[in-house]
């Protein structure tokens, strides 16, 4: 890659002659200047007494560490310091909420600090808490909060303190730590051929003759001596390639001269299979936004892609001087290795450096630096999120920061802190990369303050702006590379504006109202309580949605207008910052030092007047609202929350439209990180559901799967409601989407969401660590997990995550989990099944048919959950079964003693031995293409018959249970294919599988004769387990809890644990069999189709639990002592007692279990749609068993009426 110097020639004028003894001039004058006091090693004008060393140009003797590699070794004075020492002063004397004085109070403060020059420097030290309130003038936001002070945060009662999933050193006594000038570092292996390879990389040169002779030496010692290079790139380095760099380097200096500029600009880089250098000019403290941008080409080639053997470990020097005739500019040189680890496969508990580390590292590292990462690596290993540590240099300003955080976990965080120091007005010397075999990265960034002829009076001091570097790396690490990253780069915005609006346009992409009013009219004209015309007007909202606000579409609207940004962020901060230290407070709303005038905080109404005055189009209107939407919408949020791995937000969902979203939401989680976004959405207080990630197979698959995960979300959550009619919780479900380019990340994402959403549930309990946070909501929250797609081997961390952190309530948090942890295996006790089962049960109770002779189609095989408990419970005649490896058929009945055998394998029907089949018996399988069948029908493609076998009716099927298959799987579109001259071919479904068969084909299907159980009713039996599962954790102590309800390590089954999943499974079957009795009975009273009714039961139910919550009967102690003792579990009742149990289990829940035993038995009994007087002859009666106990007597009153 070097340059051609054929195009840098003499026009016969002199030219190139000319340009030769001007660059022979700047070179000389340039690289004399080092020794002679123009400058230092750090890059700095030195001070008028500095005395400077002067030592040879070529020399192979190491300087200290502070002062750079192979640089001339600097005289300290005798303070030790480079310049007069700076007396730290507070935060709030250098700016006031979040902007910074005048230059001219900024200079009398550093005159008054120059009259302390023999001070030493004195950082910013925790002191006991004095908080006053703040005389702030600015205009109070709607909602009455105005700068938080800590005794003024709205308290959630009863919240937990928890430790932290980021480890981030606080300032304060005994947490400054200083580190000595010798041996802070590293320490390359000195090279001993270096002078026989210098001498011939200057012989190398001269042969080439691109470079005049008389400059071979000068540029080749430069190029040694001055670049800050460590021996191991010479060592590593072949002579050829050493040459081409300097070569290049020279290329540079001649193109710069001979350009009408004149700008120096040096841009060098080398890829090699296991190594690469990169050598850029760099301007100190100003982020690149143009060119090649080597930092980010780093990032993603190199430490994003990070992982066991295909690591790569990063070093960067910056020169110590300038180039020549460029005063403000040197070389950044970046050196890329592949990892030789010294143990690629340790312990996954490893921590050990010797044994983890890689082998250049543990050869240059000196044992200082080791023990700092021996500390940081033993935190790494133990969280969640970043670790991040200060260090002092010994006689410097210089700092030390030191990250670490786990392989994967922060795409592009290398590049992104660059922006963040350089906002700051600090610059590096040196920054590495290491990575460690146990999955773990550690960054250390040496950081100065930018020289005294910078700018830097617009900057605080480095004493000051390190500590906020330090707590806005975990904002940064949360989202590396943000949308808005140009704004932030270059000045506009600070960190926090464009991660808040990064956020806010995520909001905006999913609830800016796209429908318009013809969907208005629409569901005007239809009944939304209607479930068929409820789906399809779902259906039609995926349609309407149309690509008129395209995520790039909003993106480009917020770039315009960066000023409304500012504005919409300084109302957010205004709120939901707290400040945690008063007046001392170092971690202010936002920080923008480039800024000198202070911005006023505007109101809500102020704000709708500044954006109707600023946009241009109602299409910008529309987006700028929605930030005020946003900002309105915010109960709490972990943004301002020193250590945090993804940024959560509680809203209020009442900003969403009715007409879209009719049943309301009791509340909503909104996590974003680079890796994901996601929601949590829940109808009740008290609810549970489970946690799935979606994945994209490609960039149209996301954008299609971005634009529906709210709707998605919510639709779930909302049939969770519906079929978790029989227990106390109410519907929920979370939705991950992976980002396109993170489709790896399961694990990541899963934990980063858990762990943020936790960060609102949790009380925190380190100051600057965990601080605490503005709750607007001010209620107690505890949510109710449990495992879905992608998710259910994540189950048993989120468990022992939650345990970790303090949170009282671990052990009912996620259901799902391991028996050792105490969960109930659905699959293993066959929960789901066995509610399937009771429907089936009870058509051929109803009809009087013999199980035995019943022709069965089953979707999900045996080696589902669902599909194997099906098939180890039935006694059917199995005539075919369809799962993912194909389709098995055999009218004469499959083999049943094979069948079981593959069920108790859970192996697919490809392991089925086709020995056993019939003469009219076969199997296809999805590979196998151009089959002839029995009956002389040719199957040109498995796959396609297999995802259409369930269509092709022809009366082989008594009975249909869908266990398994893709939701929608028949559709209006296709039902028809099941019906025959207006019947149904196949006489009975029951719809096991969620979602499989659309509310519309179920209609269709009905009237065609077909008996049909939908899937809310059907499939319950899994919710009913888990319910059960979470009252035992919360009836429990921690002690009990794992005696009774965990299975020990030698897998030996508590006694109490093998009864309870018992009576779970009796619990379960009665449920089933008084929802399935109460809609036979409907349909025969109303001949409603059954999937109607289903829904009308549920919502029934639900309405009348929610009200029976609210009413006196709650406050009636006999009667709610009855109620408990028939809703809980006897075996809890025996072991914990009533009162024990009243205790221990939140009032909220207990009011929920009350609500929801009274309002199913009520319904079931007397259906959906009963007399004004039946209630009150259902409560008559169990009054009347009140009255009868002897000693009891009284009235109670039951809607006004006593009885």
């Amino acid at each position: 890659m070097v340059p051609d110097l054929s195009t840098v020639r003499d026009d016969g004028g002199g030219g190139f002659e000319r340009t030769r003894r001007i660059l022979d001039t700047s070179l000389e004058r340039t690289f004399n200047g080092i020794t002679n006091g123009n400058g230092n090693a750090n890059g700095n004008t030195a001070p008028p007494n500095s005395q400077l060393d002067t030592q040879p140009a070529y020399s192979t003797t190491r300087s200290s560490e502070k002062g750079g590699f192979h640089s001339p070794p600097l005289r300290l004075n005798s303070n030790g310091t480079f310049w007069p020492p700076l007396k730290a002063v507070p935060l709030a004397a250098y700016y006031k909420l979040h902007r910074v004085p005048s230059l001219d109070s900024l200079t009398a403060m550093a005159e008054a600090q120059n009259e302390n020059r023999a001070q030493p420097i004195e950082l910013p030290q925790s002191e006991p808490t004095h908080i006053e309130e703040p005389q702030d003038k600015s205009p109070p936001p709607l909602n009455g909060v105005h700068n938080k002070l800590l005794e003024h945060v709205v308290r959630t009662p009863g919240r937990q303190p928890s430790p932290q999933p980021t480890h981030l050193s606080v300032p304060g006594p005994g947490q400054h730590r200083v580190l000595p000038e010798q041996g802070s570092g590293y320490v390359a292996p000195i090279f001993e051929g270096k002078e026989q390879q210098m001498e011939q990389v200057m012989d190398q040169i001269e042969e080439k003759g691109f470079i005049p002779s008389e400059f071979v030496e000068s540029e080749t010692t430069w190029f040694y001596n001055e670049l800050g290079i460590d021996d191991m790139y010479f060592q590593t380095e072949t002579v050829e390639a050493i040459v081409n760099h300097i070569l290049s380097l020279y290329a540079g200096k001649i193109a710069a001269f001979a350009r009408d500029d004149g700008r120096l600009e040096i841009r060098l880089d080398k890829e090699a299979a296991d190594h690469a250098v990169y050598i850029d000019t760099s301007k100190p403290g100003v982020s690149v936004t143009d060119g090649p941008r080597y930092e980010q080409r780093i990032d993603e080639k190199y430490i994003n892609a990070s992982v066991g053997d295909r690591s790569y470990r990063v070093e960067s020097f910056r020169s110590a001087s300038h180039l020549p005739g460029e005063k403000a500019q040197q070389l950044r040189c970046y050196f890329v290795y592949k990892c030789d680890f010294a143990n690629p496969n340790p312990g996954p508990e490893e921590t050990n450096l010797d044994i983890i580390g890689e082998k250049r590292f543990l050869q240059k590292a000196t044992q200082n630096t080791k023990d700092i990462y021996q500390e940081v690596m033993n935190h790494a290993v133990t969280r969640t999120g970043p670790v991040i540590e200060t260090f002092e240099i010994e006689g410097s300003r210089e700092k030390r920061l030191v990250i670490a955080y786990r392989q994967g976990s922060a795409m592009g965080l290398f590049s992104a802190l660059s922006d963040l120091y350089h906002y700051y007005g600090a610059t590096s010397s040196r920054k590495y990369v290491e990575q460690f075999s146990n999955g773990i990265t550690i960054m250390s960034i040496y950081l100065r303050p930018l020289p005294q002829s910078a700018p830097t009076m617009k900057h605080p001091p480095i004493e000051a702006s390190i500590h906020q570097i330090m707590k806005e790396v975990s904002l940064l690490y949360c989202i590396p590379q943000n949308k808005f990253q140009g704004h932030f780069a270059s000045g506009r915005l600070s960190l926090q504006e464009t991660i808040y609006a990064h956020c806010v346009w995520v909001f905006v992409g999913h609830f800016l109202n796209r429908l318009g009013s013809e969907y208005t009219s629409l569901t005007s004209i239809l009944d939304p309580s209607n479930s068929a015309h409820a789906e399809m007007l779902a259906k039609i909202k995926r349609r309407l949605r149309t690509e008129t606000f395209t995520s790039d579409y909003i993106l480009e609207i917020i770039n315009k207008y960066p000023d409304l940004v500012r504005a919409l962020y300084l109302a957010f901060a205004n709120t939901h910052y707290v400040q945690t230290r008063g007046e001392q407070d170092d971690f202010l709303p936002t920080l923008s030092y480039l800024r000198l005038k202070e911005d006023p905080i505007l109101d809500d109404n102020q704000l709708k007047d500044k954006i109707t005055k600023q946009v241009v189009n109602e299409h910008d209107d529309m987006v700028m609202t929605a930030f005020r939407v946003f900002n309105a919408a915010v109960l709490k949020t972990n943004f301002y929350t020193p250590t945090k791995v993804a940024l959560s937000f509680r809203l209020n969902p009442t900003f969403l439209p009715e007409v879209e979203y009719p049943q309301p939401l009791y509340g909503m989680f909104l996590v974003i990180s680079s890796e994901f976004r996601g929601f949590h959405l829940r109808f009740r207080d008290i609810a549970r559901g489970g946690i799935r990630i979606v994945k994209s197979r490609n960039k149209e698959a996301y954008s299609i799967n971005a634009r529906s995960l709210f709707d998605e979300n919510y639709n779930l959550a909302n049939t969770q409601q519906r079929k978790n009619k029989d227990i106390p919780e109410g519907g929920s479900k979370g939705v991950i989407l992976l980002d396109v380019h993170h489709q790896d990340k399961v694990r990541v994402a899963f934990e980063k969401y858990i762990d943020s959403i936790m960060d609102l549930l949790l009380k925190p309990a380190s100051p600057g660590i965990k601080d605490p946070i503005v709750d607007l909501h001010g209620q107690e929250e505890i949510l109710f997990m449990g495992p879905d797609e992608n998710t259910a081997d994540l189950v048993n961390w989120a468990t022992e995550h939650a345990r970790k952190r303090g949170a009282s309530w671990w052990k009912s948090f996620f259901t799902g989990k391991s028996p050792k942890l105490g969960g109930i295996p659905h699959d293993a006790y066959g929960m789901t099944t066995l509610s399937v089962r009771e429907y089936i049960l009870g058509i051929y109770r109803k009809l009087s048919l013999d199980e035995t002779n019943v022709r069965k189609l089953q979707t999900g095989g045996p080696d589902g959950d669902l599909g194997s408990n099906e098939i180890l419970l039935g006694r059917e005649k199995y005539t075919a079964i369809v799962d993912g490896a194909g389709v098995l058929v055999d009218p004469q009945g499959l083999d049943r003693t094979e069948l079981l055998r593959l069920a108790k394998k859970r192996a697919m029907i490809s392991d089925y031995d086709t020995s056993k089949l019939s003469s009219t018996g076969y199997r296809i399988l999805v590979d196998e293409s151009n089959i002839t069948l029995p009956s002389g029908e040719v199957v040109n493609n498995g796959m396609i018959f297999r995802n259409t076998f369930h269509l092709r009716g022809g009366n082989q099927f008594d009975i249909f249970v869908p266990c398994g298959g893709r939701p929608e799987s028949i559709d209006l579109g296709t039902v028809n294919r099941l019906i025959v001259d207006g019947k149904s071919t196949i006489p009975y479904i029951v719809e096991g599988a969620n979602l499989f068969i659309t509310q519309d084909a179920k209609l269709r299907l009905e009237k065609a004769g077909c008996i049909l159980y939908k899937d809310a009713s059907a499939n319950k039996g899994g919710v009913t387990s888990s319910s059960l599962e979470v009252l035992a954790s919360l009836s429990f102590d921690d002690q009990g809890f794992e005696e009774n309800m965990c299975i020990r390590a030698d897998g030996s089954v508590p006694a109490f644990y093998d009864a309870y999943v018992r009576e779970v499974q009796e619990t379960i079957k009665k449920n089933a069999a008084l929802e399935f009795e109460a809609i036979w009975r409907e349909h025969q009273q109303t001949r409603i189709a059954r999937s109607t009714l289903s829904d009308t039961l549920s919502i029934a139910i639900t309405k009348l639990d929610e009200e029976l919550q609210k009413t006196e009967l709650w406050n009636n102690m006999e009667l709610r002592t009855s109620v408990l003792q028939d809703a809980l579990p006897k075996l809890l009742l025996e072991k914990i007692g009533l009162d024990l149990i009243v205790q221990r289990v939140p009032d909220n829940y207990l009011r929920a279990i009350f609500g929801s035993y009274l309002a199913s038995r009520f319904v079931y009994e007397h259906g959906s749609s009963p007399s004004q007087f039946a209630f009150f002859a259902f409560m008559s009666k169990r009054m009347a068993r009140l009255d009868q106990q002897p000693g009891k007597q009284g009235t109670t009153h039951v809607n006004g009426v006593g009885v």
